[in-house]
């Protein structure tokens, strides 16, 4: 149920097309909440046909033209309301975590280079949630706005820190495992 929600946030922050709110998804929210292009269409009109948003107006009759959506009243209450509501945190489900723990009985041949791999994935994740922190949260901003949209990058940052001392661990794990051959 999310993505509506996602999508009502970003065109609350900024009344966008179909193609605008797929690449805002790709630069913000699709970093915690990703969705595909036809994803994002087919939700739009779901949406438009619940009657949350509406297309706005063209501001000149022009064939192929985008059409530009923003949330109505409904919709703002509805995303005010599943914001307020209470929600249960959900299970963390990960293949390499279930492939680690299959290699106690099957072996571990192959798992040591994708525990390096993820890792490297997980420094350039971090290492580009850093550079959008320095880049568009200078300390000591005091809009409402900027500071919770910063607590959401902070997440990001404290995860992907998170991978990055867990992956290096394992990898340390590995080096000390009976009859190891680096992989």
């Amino acid at each position: 149920m999310s993505l509506p929600h996602a999508i009502l946030t970003a065109l609350l922050e900024k009344p966008s097309s179909g193609l605008e709110l797929t690449r805002r998804f790709d630069k913000s929210i699709g970093y915690f909440w990703s969705a595909t292009h036809q994803q994002i269409y087919r939700e739009l009109g779901k949406l438009e046909a619940e009657g949350l948003i509406r297309a706005l107006p063209a501001e000149q009759a022009a064939r192929g033209q985008k059409k530009r959506y923003e949330v109505l009243p409904a919709g703002r209450a509805e995303l005010a309301r599943w914001t307020a509501a209470s929600q249960d945190p959900k299970p963390h489900r990960d293949a390499l975590l279930l492939r680690l723990r299959a290699a106690a009985v099957v072996g571990t041949a192959g798992l040591e280079a994708d525990l390096r791999r993820h890792l490297e994935l997980h420094e350039r994740q971090l290492a580009e949630y850093r550079e959008i922190e320095r880049r568009d949260f200078p300390a000591g901003t005091t809009d409402a706005q900027d500071r919770l949209q910063h607590l959401v990058l902070r997440a990001g940052i404290d995860l992907e820190t998170f991978w990055t001392q867990w992956l290096r661990h394992a990898l340390a794990e590995f080096a000390e495992l009976p009859d190891h051959e680096p992989g």
